[in-house]
């Protein structure tokens, strides 16, 4: 199913705005059903509706862009503290784009390689093999014989960026589907600067090339290569990759699943400490397996971000300090990394030390580490549960932090998806 993105900035409010009143219509129709069968309803349970919900998440996924990537990133990013149904909902808005329709990727592919553009090539389906939040992939065929994937940008998305964040995000808070308590600005902050940096091509194929060579001497690993001739600011050219989705491996021998994982974990060991270079983007979608040569290919570097010496170090001394079981240390190294600061009341301290020690988990342990018997996702989810509700510990952490937190979160959902079991102390020992 396709569907073309509003372009101009009203014609986006005018959707957001009809969400908003389809969100205040269901409230009134749901009020007057309960009303009749002889209940009193909350205007919670009004707005809560599964309905609503999904009026909400119909509209996002049809304005993309922005507008998308602020219910995605609510969704991941404060999944734990939302009401079960929206999270779930939003939860959707990860892979639930819809396509642009043929004209506007004509119009576009004519605005960013000129009106003749079909001359090179031999073959180019208008038929996206994905679609995402910022823009939606297409195979091509040049004459000279490449075969490539071209990443198409949505048009409108860049110039869209704060006010679709800011609209949205309004517009989620009047209609109630949104805790009142709930702070989200630090959200709206990383996503405005996360898709600017995403909206930049450009500097996406200059993350692809970097990653081909910091990988050179890693051969288990598969890179598109940039073909820049074709690429710009909107549009981005890679040689095309096959390979199955990589959760797709849920059945595969263990013994493989083990190592899919692991070169998962030691890829983020690298990036972090050898590299300062990190995809922070945990999406399932940005990895995928060839099952004949055994090799992960990665996908997707819009999202990655440098990280300064001082932080590297910082997490080696703290994931030497889990290891060790050095609870002073793992303080001072939390500290450091903005955790939380010198005023933050002592019960606190010990509560985000307790939510580290639970991440760390899988670093702490000596041995294999089963991922599909750990409960490590539930004990996070109770843990931080507990700390927001408490209502007086509202520090945020330095963003790059909270974006380095996501890629280990996503690592982790994989590793239990396949249920591999890996030695991730041993992996560790290289780089700490």
């Amino acid at each position: 199913m396709s569907a073309p993105v509003p372009r101009g900035r009203f014609s986006r409010l005018a959707r957001l705005g009809s969400m908003a009143t389809g969100v205040a219509g269901g409230m009134l129709m749901e009020g007057a059903r309960q009303l009749a069968q002889g209940k009193r309803p909350r205007i919670s349970d009004l707005l809560l509706t599964p309905a609503n919900a999904r009026r909400v998440t119909q509209q996002l996924a049809q304005l993309r862009g922005a507008a998308m990537k602020v219910g995605q990133m609510i969704s991941m990013d404060a999944g734990d503290m939302l009401p079960p149904e929206l999270a779930a909902i939003l939860a959707r808005l990860r892979s639930d784009a819809q396509a642009m329709p043929k004209k506007q990727v004509q119009g576009v592919l004519d605005a960013n390689w000129g009106v003749h553009w079909q001359q090179q090539f031999h073959q180019f389906s208008f038929t996206p093999i994905a679609a995402a939040s910022i823009g939606q992939v297409h195979r091509a065929k040049t004459k000279s014989g490449q075969d490539l994937a071209i990443k198409i940008q949505y048009p409108g998305v860049r110039e869209s960026i704060d006010s679709d964040v800011n609209n949205v995000a309004s517009l989620l808070r009047m209609s109630g589907l949104l805790p009142k308590t709930l702070n989200i600005k630090p959200l709206l902050t990383q996503a405005k600067r996360q898709l600017r940096e995403e909206a930049d091509y450009l500097r996406e194929g200059g993350y692809l090339q970097r990653y081909a060579s910091l990988l050179a001497d890693a051969p288990e690993f598969l890179v598109p290569e940039l073909c820049s001739e074709l690429t710009t600011p909107s549009v981005l050219a890679m040689s095309f990759v096959g390979g199955v989705p990589v959760e797709s491996m849920v059945d595969a021998p263990q013994e493989e699943r083990d190592r899919i994982v692991a070169l998962l974990v030691r890829l983020l060991f690298r990036e972090i400490f050898e590299f300062r270079l990190v995809q922070t983007d945990p999406n399932f979608a940005n990895y995928r397996y060839d099952t004949e040569s055994k090799r992960l290919i990665l996908l997707d570097f819009g999202a990655t971000r440098p990280y300064k010496d001082t932080m590297a170090r910082a997490y080696r001394r703290l994931l030497m300090a889990a290891a060790a079981g050095d609870q002073q240390a793992m303080r001072k190294a939390a500290l450091s990394l903005g955790y939380f600061d010198a005023s933050t009341q002592e019960k606190h301290q010990l509560a985000v030390l307790g939510m580290v020690d639970i991440a760390l988990e899988p670093f702490r342990l000596a041995g294999v580490y089963d991922f599909g018997r750990s409960d490590i996702a539930q004990r996070l989810h109770a843990a931080g549960m507990d700390l927001a509700l408490g209502r007086d510990f509202w520090h945020i952490p330095p963003v790059d932090t909270l974006f380095l937190h996501r890629k280990l979160g996503g690592m982790y959902l994989l590793a239990a998806r396949l249920k591999a079991r890996v030695d991730v102390q041993q992996l560790a020992k290289d780089f700490i």
